[in-house]
C-alpha cells in the first residue's frame, strides 16, 4: 500500500512542533512546506534535524522540506498552521485579514496539489480561517476541520486532573463553542472524573475557576512566554487529529466544524464533539446542555458570523 503523507504548512515553532511529534509515530510521511521570504531555510533545517534522529528514535518514515507544492501532492492530511502568531495582549480577532489572505493563498495552492486530502486549520483566528479556507479549498464540511476545541479541551482537563488531584487521563470534559477567549465554553455540565461529576467533587466558585483559566489558556501561555505563543499543546492536539484521521481511529475530539443544524446553528464553523476517520469528520455529536451553555454556545456561532463579515 502506497504510504501515508501529511503536509504541514508553516515551519514555526508550531509546525516544527506537529512535525516532531508526527514523524516519531512513524505513521506517515511528512513534509514542511514554508515560503523562503519569511522562512528563509528553517524547514528545510528543521527536516534535515528531526532525519537525523531517527537513528535513535527508530522511525523509517521520511520528513523533508520544501518551498513549492509538488512535493506535498497527494497528502492525506494538510495542516494549515502558517500566519501570524497571537503576541502578548492581542486577541484572536486581531488577526483576522492578514491571516485571511495568508491561508487563502495557501490553502488554494495546497488543495490543487492534494484534492483528495483533508484540511486541519490551525491558523488564528481559527473558526474564521476555516470558513476561508473552505472557500479556498471548494472542499466539503467533512473535510476542513477546525483544531481549537482540541486544545480547549486539552487545557480545561489538566486545570482539572490538577485540581481534583486525578490522572488526566480520568478527566472527560469538553470544551465547544468558539475558539476565543471570550467564545469557548467548557461544558462543566458534562464533565466527569472517573464518571462522578465535576460538580460533586468541587466547590461551584473552584469550578468557575476553572474554567475562567481555561478560556484564557492560550492568552496565560502568551503572557509567560513574552515572545511568542504555544506550541507545545497545540501540536499535540492536532497531530491527535491526524493521525485519528490517517488509522480511522474514529476518535471522538472537540473540532470545528460547519455547522448544518447542530444546537440549531447553521452555516457558521463553531466547535462540537466530532467522529474523526478516514476522510475526515464522519460524524458529529450534540451534547446534552444547559440553558446557559446552550446559550452561550449560540452566541459564539453568532460572534463568529460577526467575524466573517469584517473578512475583507
Amino acid at each position: 500500500m502506497p504510504r501515508k503523507k501529511v503536509t504541514i504548512v508553516g515551519a514555526g515553532m508550531t509546525g516544527g512542533a506537529m512535525a516532531q511529534r508526527l514523524i516519531e509515530r512513524d505513521i506517515c510521511d511528512v513534509v514542511l512546506q514554508d515560503d523562503p521570504q519569511f522562512a528563509g531555510t528553517m524547514h528545510f533545517g528543521k527536516a534535515l534535524d528531526e532525519s537525523q534522529a531517527s537513528s535513535w528514535e527508530g522511525y523509517s518514515m521520511r520528513i523533508s522540506a520544501t518551498d513549492g507544492w509538488e512535493e506535498t501532492a497527494n497528502s492525506d492530511v494538510v495542516i494549515i498552521t502558517a500566519g501570524a502568531p497571537r503576541k502578548p495582549g492581542m486577541t484572536r480577532e486581531e488577526l483576522l485579514n492578514g491571516n485571511a489572505d495568508i491561508v487563502a493563498a495557501k490553502v488554494s495552492a495546497a488543495a490543487k496539489a492534494s484534492p483528495k486530502a483533508v484540511l486541519i486549520i490551525f491558523s488564528n483566528p481559527m473558526d474564521a480561517m476555516c470558513q476561508v479556507a473552505m472557500k479556498a479549498s471548494g472542499f466539503p464540511r467533512e473535510r476542513v476541520i477546525g483544531q481549537g476545541g482540541a486544545l480547549d479541551s486539552a487545557r480545561y482537563r489538566y486545570f482539572v486532573a490538577d485540581a481534583v488531584g486525578v490522572s488526566v487521563r480520568d478527566v472527560h470534559g469538553y470544551v465547544i463553542g468558539g475558539h476565543t477567549d471570550t467564545t469557548m465554553v467548557p461544558v462543566v455540565s458534562q464533565t466527569r472524573i472517573g464518571g462522578v461529576p465535576l460538580t460533586d467533587l468541587l466547590p461551584a466558585d473552584q469550578v468557575q475557576g476553572l474554567v475562567a483559566r481555561a478560556m484564557r489558556g492560550g492568552a496565560e501561555i502568551g503572557e509567560l512566554y513574552k515572545t511568542g505563543s504555544a506550541y507545545f499543546a497545540p501540536s499535540a492536539a492536532t497531530i491527535t487529529m491526524a493521525e485519528a484521521i490517517l488509522l480511522d481511529q474514529k476518535r471522538l475530539i472537540p473540532c470545528s466544524v460547519w455547522h448544518q443544524g447542530e444546537y440549531g446553528i447553521r452555516d457558521v464553523f463553531s466547535g462540537t464533539v466530532c467522529q474523526l476517520g478516514e476522510g475526515g469528520i464522519q460524524k458529529t455529536f450534540e451534547l446534552p446542555l444547559t440553558d446557559d451553555e446552550r446559550q452561550r454556545v449560540v452566541a459564539a456561532a453568532d460572534a463568529t458570523k460577526e467575524l466573517v463579515k469584517l473578512l475583507n
